[in-house]
């Protein structure tokens, strides 16, 4: 039996050829694996086939940010080429972000975006990010989509093409602030709401913006010793009654979902509405609340996420179901497969 709490039990032997470095032309056509945890059986659908699986009175939960066009680029007064990566906003014009070469920036330097858009080194925290004010005419997110580029994760070895400023994004994401993605999310279309809606099932939506947090590695050999780092949420009370209210299944699309719900639960399983920041962190042992069903993509060896699916649908089957994936070559990560667990 393995040690659940050693980092080394959450890592799999991946072939780099199943990593999904571009998306599929259409959303829908991806695989979705469901693992029946009850059945103890794992089968396969399309994603596209979801509205025929799922029943009249089922509800999915999904998480509506919008991801923001968070890598910058730009040039101080000498002509070095700086690139800026939004982190965390800090106040009106005022952020955490990564410089690159952090070096070469000191206090009080600018560096230039654009002839609109620039911005000065405040401070230098101990983690080497930086405190960055702007200067800007007009709207601060429309010059973000104007100079930024989306920030796809580094597994996918390339830089933002066109087609990831809309792929990149869910088709209902709304509130802008995520430096990531929400993956489970990609794969629904306007058709296929169109499809769950007519079936009966319902869709209702809360938020957290993923930071940059989900892409970072545990570190420690003990997984208990591992901080998250805080991402901010909103959980309205209209949708919390309607989530709160009877259904069959409720089904939570992704971890950020889960995590939010989590958050917002009592032992009851009811949620709350809310709002604030949670650094929850999910692994084998814990008691989920109010998750009972749990839709996500394939994740990362050694990942916070794949710690917390380990938690909800038990290690062994998770562990199975990650080996099947790699055999029957499913795609992996932000672009790749999903996996529903019932």
């Amino acid at each position: 039996m393995k040690n659940l709490f050693d980092l080394s039990a959450y890592d799999y032997e991946l072939p780099k050829a199943l990593i999904a470095s571009h998306p599929l032309q259409n959303r829908d056509e991806s695989r979705l694996m469901i693992v029946d945890r009850q059945a103890v059986q794992i089968s396969e659908i399309k994603f596209c086939e979801l509205a025929d699986f799922l029943d009249s009175g089922d509800q999915l939960i999904l998480n509506d940010t919008r991801v923001i066009k968070a890598r910058l680029f730009g040039a101080k007064e000498t002509g070095a080429h700086i690139e800026i990566f939004l982190v965390k906003k800090i106040a009106d014009s005022t952020w955490e972000v990564m410089a690159r070469p952090g070096r070469k920036l000191k206090m009080g330097d600018t560096v230039t975006i654009g002839p609109d858009f620039s911005c000065q080194i405040v401070k230098t925290l101990g983690s080497g990010n930086k405190v960055v004010r702007f200067t800007f005419e007009g709207d601060f997110m429309e010059l973000l989509d104007s100079y930024g580029q989306m920030p796809l994760p580094h597994y996918m070895e390339r830089g933002a093409e066109v087609c990831d400023d809309e792929r990149y994004q869910t088709v209902y994401g709304k509130k802008s602030g995520a430096l990531a993605a929400p993956t489970a999310g990609l794969h629904f279309t306007p058709e296929l709401f169109s499809k769950l809606a007519k079936k009966g099932i319902d869709s209702q939506m809360v938020t957290l913006h993923v930071g940059l947090g989900t892409f970072k590695p545990v570190q420690v050999d003990d997984i208990r010793e591992h901080h998250m780092h805080a991402e901010s949420y909103f959980l309205n009370e209209r949708t919390a009654d309607k989530i709160n209210a009877p259904h069959k299944r409720k089904i939570c699309v992704g971890t950020t979902t889960c995590r939010v719900l989590e958050t917002c639960s009592d032992k009851q399983g009811k949620v709350k509405p809310g709002s604030g920041e949670t650094d929850i962190f999910i692994y084998p042992g814990y008691q989920f609340q109010c998750v009972k069903h749990l839709l996500t993509n394939f994740h990362l060896p050694g990942s916070s996420l794949i710690m917390l699916v380990c938690a909800f649908g038990g290690y062994e089957l998770m562990m199975e179901a990650y080996r099947k994936a790699v055999e029957q070559k499913f795609r992996f990560y932000s672009y790749g497969d999903a996996m529903l667990i019932l």
